[in-house]
């Protein structure tokens, strides 16, 4: 493993003394979003094309999205997820969260829009 020394301010070495031993995962995390932006682009993308309410019940996952729900949802329950993994899972599972509130209607701004 490598060393990297780095100067930074008073005040962020506060910041980062309590989080040390988490300092290499916190570098990754940055480095590598666990969520890729094109599922955001492709719900976002959805949302403003002001879609009926039989387009909002009939929205689903892409196959990709699907496939890859299905992996980590398979390596979850095998215990074999690594942190990055469970972050991108916990993003699908808000995401998911969002779009079961949009088809129940507890979203009104945007269940109202779509209906008028």
């Amino acid at each position: 493993m490598a060393t990297i020394t780095l100067e930074i301010p008073d005040d962020l070495l506060e910041q980062l003394s309590p989080l040390q031993e988490q300092l290499p995962e916190l570098l990754r995390q940055c480095l590598q979003p666990a969520f890729p932006s094109q599922i955001y682009r492709h719900i976002l993308d959805f949302l403003t094309s002001q879609p009926s309410p039989e387009q909002i019940a009939a929205f689903r996952p892409t196959p990709e999205m699907q496939a890859r729900l299905k992996t980590l949802l398979a390596r979850s329950h095998s215990g074999e997820l690594t942190p990055t993994e469970q972050r991108e899972l916990d993003e699908y599972e808000r995401i998911e969260h969002l779009i079961v509130m949009l088809k129940t209607g507890n979203l009104p701004q945007l269940t109202a829009q779509s209906a008028s």
